[in-house]
């Protein structure tokens, strides 16, 4: 096993520290690398999950297992299931408080190569570097400013009913490759997948001013009772430092459910820039709001007319 160590001052109490660390739900909203977090377990002082990260131009997958002791202000994690080229992955997130109320945050890593393949491990030495000295830094902004953190997020959803079964939603909206003709603000898609169910997509959209905006994304295909899709912006908008959201399909009264729920961060620093001097963050939230409900709107519109006109199909076979 080899060991490695990362480390950074934050002002901020560590208790304020500990808690982000603890909350993997906002993970990806938290971490620039993490994409999703789905909770497989959860009891007094530990829990099971499995996580899907960015992990150079790849997206790994792996289930871990946390015991939390917050009166220690120490979490240790264990990989259960790693993937290739990791053989074994362990380690430790302590806090230390400093004499000044600050915190000394110590990352541990301890992890071995698939068979000790040395190109393997310098593979393995490359990503977690990167991705523990990115964590540590987006934990250190985080802390220092979780006052301004709730003004910061927003969250919200747009739901449509369709008439229609779920797997035809599902369908429209896993098929983002057929969206360039399925969607009218979607002039280019460029989507691979590489492991079943995880898309990664890079998407042209025109605005209704005529511009177009190219963004990345990874997107992760559920096909649980209530299908989802969860996804998260890797590339952002100059206003943004997060993007994570979720398309959810479900039967209910009547009909099928279908959300769409966002959640961003603004970059106050951006709002000037991108919006004009005299700008709010409040601004900054509404725009966001309206640029990403308009979108999601059109495309919950057409996923009810394509599972709609299924539907109809169906139903006028039937009758033959």
């Amino acid at each position: 096993m080899k060991d490695v160590e990362h480390t950074i001052t934050v002002a901020a109490p560590p208790e304020t520290v500990y808690g982000i660390i603890a909350d993997t739900a906002q993970w990806p909203v938290h971490f620039h690398p993490t994409v999703h977090v789905e909770q497989l377990e959860r009891g007094e002082g530990t829990e099971r999950f499995r996580i899907w990260a960015v992990a150079g131009a790849e997206v790994k997958s792996w289930t871990s297992r946390r015991e939390l002791d917050r009166e220690a202000l120490r979490i240790t994690f264990r990989q259960e299931v790693s993937q290739p080229p990791i053989a074994a992955m362990g380690g430790s997130w302590i806090m230390k408080p400093l004499p000044d109320g600050g915190t000394e945050v110590v990352l541990r890593h301890s992890y071995r190569a698939v068979g000790d393949a040395p190109q393997d491990l310098a593979w393995i030495d490359e990503v977690t570097d990167r991705n523990s000295r990115t964590e540590l830094a987006n934990i250190k902004a985080l802390a220092e400013r979780a006052a301004e953190r709730e003004e910061l997020t927003l969250s919200f959803e747009d739901t449509v009913l369709v008439h229609g079964e779920p797997s035809d939603v599902y369908d429209f909206l896993r098929r983002a490759q057929d969206w360039p003709d399925r969607l009218p603000h979607v002039s280019r898609m460029a989507l691979r997948e590489d492991e079943p169910g995880v898309q990664i997509m890079e998407m042209d959209t025109v605005t209704a001013d005529g511009s177009r905006h190219t963004t990345s994304s990874v997107r992760v295909c559920l096909d649980g009772d209530a299908k989802r899709i969860v996804y998260k912006q890797t590339v952002v908008p100059p206003l943004m430092t997060a993007h994570t959201g979720v398309w959810t399909v479900a039967a209910a009264r009547g009909g099928v459910s279908v959300t769409s729920q966002h959640t961003v961060v603004i970059r106050p620093e951006a709002v000037a820039g991108v919006l004009g001097e005299g700008a709010t963050v409040a601004d900054a939230r509404e725009f966001a709001r309206t640029a990403l409900s308009t979108n999601s709107r059109i495309t919950l519109e057409h996923a009810k007319a394509f599972a709609e006109d299924r539907e109809a199909e169906r139903t006028a076979r039937s009758r033959v």
